[in-house]
């Protein structure tokens, strides 16, 4: 893939390796970019205006609560094109497509093991 600007690339370049160098000073959570955790930071400033009229789910952005409903919806529009297996969201099916590409881009930085999904490797370093 190619990038018009270095840090465009740098934020790519984060989804293979794992990398979030930008943490939450009030919880443990970790991003790979500043603006998904000035988003997360809406959590705890209690800037979560879209609620889920279902589960009552609160979210800080309309598109976070837009792709939750597929969940209540049903809906699958996602589809993988190696064994038809659907998913509501995108991201999903990215770590789905890992499992027929054996695409292992998270890495133990103390041993030689990699992970499928960044949750695996965060696990395995506690």
């Amino acid at each position: 893939k190619r990038f018009s600007r270095s840090g465009h690339l740098k934020n790519h370049m984060r989804g293979h390796t794992g990398e979030k160098p930008y943490a939450c000073d009030k919880c443990d959570k970790q991003y790979s970019r500043s603006s998904i955790l000035r988003t997360h930071m809406k959590i705890h400033t209690g800037g979560r205006p879209y609620v889920c009229d279902q589960c009552d789910k609160y979210f800080s952005q309309s598109s976070d609560l837009e792709r939750h409903i597929r969940i209540h919806a049903g809906e699958k529009p996602y589809e993988c094109d190696m064994c038809g297996k659907q998913f509501s969201h995108s991201s999903d099916l990215k770590k789905h497509t890992r499992i027929h590409t054996g695409e292992k881009p998270f890495a133990c930085d103390k041993c030689d093991k990699k992970f499928s999904v960044s949750c695996s490797l965060k696990t395995h370093m506690r």
